[in-house]
């Protein structure tokens, strides 16, 4: 990731240590071989993709859930919340979103029926991304708050 994901990144983290503090939180959790951009740590395991502008979404909840599906992980927790967090750059000038988003959620929301206890969502940040070496938006703080916030609504819901 380019330096302004990664003050996204950490900015997340750090909001959602405050918003869901029964959780350890990290950045670059291991999942077995797959490093998830933040993670928390409790009775659930909470597993959040920054998507930024990857050109294939799908593949990190693919790798997750296989992950997921493959080991014992899931069982540990009284739950697995997966989710991904997509900047609008994934959004098509057109209105809706992408192809790229669509599919990945709709990989995310089928393959969490397979995994016991899991739960899927997709969820927007409100920033545009900056190209490498550019400046975050204003307002970037106040998008990684609303979306923290999500993120908590998503996880503390009953199901």
């Amino acid at each position: 990731m380019g330096e302004a994901a990664t003050r996204v990144q950490r900015s997340l983290c750090e909001r959602l240590a405050r918003s869901l503090a029964g959780y350890e939180w990290h950045e670059e959790h291991a999942v077995g071989d797959t490093p998830v951009d933040v993670a928390g740590v409790g009775d659930a395991l909470v597993l959040v993709e920054l998507e930024w502008r990857r050109a294939d979404p799908a593949n990190n909840t693919v790798k997750l859930f296989r992950e997921l599906a493959g080991t014992d992980l899931a069982s540990s927790f009284d739950a697995v919340h997966v989710v991904q967090l997509f900047s609008r750059y994934y959004d098509l000038a057109s209105g809706g979103v992408s192809t790229k988003r669509r599919n990945a959620a709709f990989v995310g929301e089928r393959v969490a029926e397979t995994v016991p206890a899991a739960t899927f969502a997709a969820v927007t940040l409100d920033v545009d991304p900056p190209k490498r070496g550019g400046s975050l938006p204003e307002g970037w703080r106040e998008s990684v708050e609303e979306a923290a916030d999500l993120i908590g609504r998503e996880v503390t819901a009953e199901r």
